[in-house]
């Protein structure tokens, strides 16, 4: 282990796996941006499209309560 061809052979081999490291976790990290920002936009629309559904039923709602009270006007008339 004294000979300077087998440090810089150890030096080379470290800094090979240092930079294949570094080069694999910077792909790494923008491969899981990516797939976190394409799950914010998916989630996004079904939540959009899940507060269309209740605008639509809330109408629904309002329409019945309508004419429940409708309904009742004729049921009850004294009642007003």
């Amino acid at each position: 282990m004294t000979e300077p061809q087998v440090w810089t052979l150890i030096g080379v081999f470290a800094s090979a796996f240092f930079a294949m490291f570094a080069t694999m976790s910077g792909w790494f990290v923008r491969v899981l941006r990516a797939e976190v920002g394409g799950l914010r936009a998916e989630m996004s629309a079904k939540f959009e499209r899940v507060d269309a559904q209740f605008g639509r039923v809330d109408v629904k709602l309002d329409h019945l309560d309508r004419d429940v009270q409708a309904l009742a006007r004729q049921v009850f008339p004294d009642r007003d």
